[in-house]
């Protein structure tokens, strides 16, 4: 199969040190990470194996970038040699977050590509997504995990995709009247993208506002609601002739709406 050989490729390729990335991650990380370089920014990636991934972003990101890789195998502290900032650690554990924020502070960008259980996806997505920066964010990458049984026990409704998934009633939750959730991220999550494979949240406390409407001050004909109610009209005064019923009319117009869509959403 060919694939659009990126920069990133030609990096990945080039590091003198051992590294593992499926093929279509590189337009992804192309696309979500471009405007990051050649900018002052700390750049965090979870998972670092045998280092050629940090050379890979060192040489994408520029020289201004900080690198810091986070491993479980202490024997990563050997590229700190490099310029690397190297911590050793479990992404499960909440203390070894707390710790690593406390000493780094708010970060501009944090890869995922470690364990990909969901428990340790979803441990990191909750722990990192307040230390992210407004503009910054948090990609999780491997999430095909999420369907797969062997090893990681899935599907599951806990799974890290079904995570992702409340999120994005979280994130609508903001409009007001919705239902609302005991845990929410709502406040720093602005929008989700979603790819093979990958998930970005991106962080954005400024635009995450409570939504509600504007009006222009300008005279109101209400035609949109003329045209809604007209149209119930007509298809309640067919179910009425039909069946001869009294009820209520407006939920059966809703539920029948609602048929005709069904398609969609198998």
């Amino acid at each position: 199969m060919t694939y659009k050989k990126t920069d990133l490729f030609k990096y990945f390729k080039k590091s003198k040190y051992f590294s593992v990335k499926h093929k279509n991650y590189f337009q992804i990380y192309e696309n979500l990470f471009s405007k990051f370089r050649n900018k002052n920014i700390t750049f965090v990636e979870i998972g670092i194996l045998s280092g050629g991934s940090l050379f890979m972003w060192k040489n994408f990101f520029g020289n201004k970038a900080k690198i810091i890789g986070i491993e479980f195998n202490p024997k990563a502290k050997k590229f700190e040699k490099y310029g690397f900032n190297i911590e050793i650690g479990d992404q499960s554990d909440d203390q070894f977050w707390k710790n690593f924020f406390k000493k780094y502070g708010k970060v501009d960008v944090i890869l995922d590509d470690g364990g990909h259980t969901n428990f340790q996806q979803i441990k990191t997505s909750v722990n990192c997504v307040p230390f992210i920066k407004d503009n910054g964010m948090l990609v999780v990458e491997d999430v095909h995990t999420s369907y797969m049984k062997n090893r990681f026990n899935n599907p599951s409704k806990n799974s890290f995709i079904n995570f992702s998934k409340k999120l994005i009633d979280d994130i609508n939750s903001r409009f007001p009247g919705l239902k609302q959730f005991k845990y929410s991220l709502k406040q720093y999550v602005y929008s989700i993208s979603y790819y093979e494979s990958v998930v970005a949240f991106h962080i954005n406390r400024k635009l995450c506002k409570t939504n509600g409407p504007l009006y222009n001050n300008k005279l109101d004909l209400k035609s949109y609601d003329y045209s809604a109610k007209l149209n119930e009209k007509r298809i309640l005064y067919k179910i009425k002739n039909f069946f001869k019923l009294k009820t209520n009319f407006t939920y059966l117009v809703f539920l029948i709406n609602a048929i005709k869509v069904s398609k969609f959403f198998k």
